[in-house]
């Protein structure tokens, strides 16, 4: 029987029709991957059925009944249930507080130790391993999803919607999701699970939906479709792996760092080297110091030891924009944090970082018309979906934004780019474009090292990979001397000797 069936479903901003006459079904005690790139309706649609919006046309059906769904607590009284990218958590308050939070039970008397009971046996039966006692500051980002999921459970919800619930996990986070999503499974639950990555999709999904522009481009079974297929139906062509050429020659060192201590409980500190012409890629499961290091370089975070060279020149005590001047482009892990002011329009954003510059800086005055000659010039370069320079970047979908900084880092012929987290949560089109752009970069002689939690983008881009351990290298070689297996033992601890740094 269908759990969920929607039909002819649309949904209007302004004149854009984020759904266009979608029909979805979703059978009982399945997963279902909703499936296509960024900006093409998945999570508008998925709001629909959980009564954060409301459907300009189109029927709701479930569990074969028809039904009027105005709000999150009508989608509950369904046993509807969804997990949003951004967690609606209160940090100073314990996971146990967070999940029956707004669903006490016994009105002005609460009874603790049965709310305690109630949420201990969902943890058991789901296998979820969580401290319930444990404050939601304390906890990692993919405790942080468990609470999310426990609290849509503990609603009673037979059907589970989760919004791109792996874009900030990392590998082993992702492994734990699936098996409790397997398990939900298991139990009765129904589960959607809305994604751009066709790897999770294949590995977790029994059918598939394919979303593109607002419309339904493909329905399938899972077992009966490849990578290749979906992701041709996501962005309406072929797309290819993109993979490093091998052999290429590497000129002089153009970044250096040594004797860098980048955690304070690290044993060892860190040294690294990049040459004119390859890319370097960090490796390693979140927090083991890759934030640190991209800081550290950049000057985010004052360097108490070592030093660090950019083409021969000691900038441990230079300030960003000063390193910048020296040759730095820089693509942050975090673009909404230290790569673009949302609320500024795209031409003011191109200009962050390099007001300074004389193209676009005379006598204290900006030179608009050079500046909106460049940005613009960028933007077709990259192929950049907006509505014109003048548009909000705030508006623009994640991979249009990056797009946006990485032009802007690009334009000014650096001869090093730290480059972290570059295809974070961006649909297979835009990842595309990246590694594209990073290999170009490397092919006219730029040094690049690369921080990234997806293991496949440091294979198919590096020449060398350094693996962080809790702020130490275990491991320095040459692309293709290790497999990813013994690549992820080296995430774990396991130390190898590298020929060079």
């Amino acid at each position: 029987m269908e759990a969920i069936k929607m039909t002819g479903i649309v949904k209007c901003f302004g004149r854009v029709r984020a759904n266009d006459g979608i029909d979805f079904t979703v059978n009982e005690q399945e997963i279902h991957c909703l499936l296509g790139e960024n900006g093409t309706g998945k999570s508008t649609l998925m709001n629909i059925l959980f009564g954060l919006y409301h459907q300009d046309e189109g029927e709701i059906f479930i569990h074969g009944k028809k039904a009027a769904i105005s709000n999150p607590n009508d989608a509950y009284e369904l046993g509807i249930g969804m997990v949003h990218q951004h967690f609606m958590l209160v940090n100073q308050l314990t996971v146990l507080e967070n999940i029956i939070m707004g669903k006490e039970p016994g009105g002005l008397f609460l009874n603790k130790k049965k709310c305690e009971e109630q949420v201990s046996g969902l943890v058991e039966k789901f296998g979820f391993k969580i401290n319930l006692q444990e404050k939601v500051e304390n906890l990692s980002v993919g405790m942080r999803q468990r609470v999310e999921i426990l609290k849509t459970l503990y609603r009673g919800a037979d059907i589970v919607i989760l919004d791109e619930p792996t874009a900030v996990l990392t590998p082993q986070e992702v492994d734990e999701l699936f098996k409790i999503l397997r398990q939900l499974k298991k139990d009765g639950k129904t589960i959607v699970f809305i994604t751009h990555k066709l790897n999770e999709t294949m590995a977790l999904s029994d059918r598939i939906t394919v979303l593109r522009k607002g419309k339904v481009v493909c329905r399938c079974n899972t077992s009966e479709t490849d990578e290749k297929e979906l992701a041709a139906k996501m962005v309406g062509r072929s797309v290819e792996t993109v993979i490093t050429k091998k052999g290429q020659i590497r000129g002089g060192v153009v970044m250096e760092l040594k004797n860098v201590r980048l955690l304070k409980k690290a044993q060892e500190t860190v040294s690294l080297t990049v040459h004119a012409g390859e890319i370097l890629g960090i490796a390693g499961v979140d927090g083991n110091g890759q934030q640190e290091l991209e800081a550290l370089i950049i000057g985010n975070k004052k360097m108490k030891e070592g030093s660090l060279l950019i083409n021969g020149t000691e900038a441990r005590k230079m300030s960003v924009k000063e390193r910048k001047k020296l040759g730095i482009g820089y693509i942050p892990s975090d673009r909404h944090k230290n790569a673009m002011i949302a609320d500024f329009s795209i031409a003011e954003n191109f200009l962050l970082g390099y007001q300074d510059k004389p193209q676009y800086n005379s006598h204290g005055f900006i030179n608009y018309a050079n500046l909106r000659k460049d940005a613009q010039e960028q933007a077709d370069r990259f192929e950049t979906k907006l509505a014109g320079l003048d548009q909000p970047i705030g508006q623009l979908s994640g991979g249009n934004q990056q797009k946006i900084i990485l032009g802007r880092e690009t334009s000014h012929d650096p001869s090093f780019m730290l480059v972290a987290q570059p295809v974070r949560g961006l649909d297979i089109g835009a990842i595309e474009k990246v590694h594209r752009t990073l290999l170009e970069l490397k092919e006219q002689g730029k040094a690049i090292l690369l921080i990234s939690a997806e293991l496949s983008d440091i294979m198919n881009l590096s020449d060398r990979i350094a693996v962080l351990y809790e702020g130490r290298v275990s491991a320095l070689f040459e692309n293709g001397e290790y497999t990813k297996e013994e690549i992820g033992l080296f995430m774990t601890g396991k130390s190898a000797g590298g020929k060079n740094s």
